[in-house]
């Protein structure tokens, strides 16, 4: 793993977070996207070197709305850039952790991701992130 690439935060309203989020930043969100897989919409804010990801739900059945409905507004996981997704699930795979998916997926920001299951991170859900070549 080379850096966190981004916190992403669950909102109830993608708007009034971007608001929000300017205010504290000092600085307008750089990106909106829809992403159809995970039932979200999206924004991201450059904080110095760091990323924050604002994720909206727009499909009742995604796992961030079952996020808010259990859990509320706030942190939702912490995402990793990694050189070789692949070859990072299989070595996180041989040392014991849960994956979520078996193949990355095609995540926000031009990303490969896939996730971490948080009973085997002490309760972190882990996102491992790949730039799409």
């Amino acid at each position: 793993m080379k850096k966190i690439e981004h916190i992403g935060i669950a909102v109830k309203d993608l708007e009034t977070s971007n608001n929000l989020f300017a205010k504290l930043f000092g600085e307008p969100h750089y990106k909106v996207e829809s992403v159809e897989s995970e039932g979200v919409n999206t924004s991201f804010f450059q904080v110095g070197p760091n990323k924050i990801e604002l994720l909206e739900v727009t499909n009742p059945d995604s796992p961030i709305a079952k996020f808010l409905e259990k859990r509320g507004e706030g942190i939702h996981h912490i995402a990793y850039d990694v050189e070789d997704i692949r070859a990072e699930m299989k070595r996180l795979e041989a040392e014991g952790f849960t994956l979520l998916n078996t193949e990355p997926k095609k995540g926000a920001d031009n990303k490969l991701v896939c996730f971490l299951h948080p009973k085997t991170t002490n309760g972190v859900l882990i996102e491992l992130c790949q730039e799409i070549q």
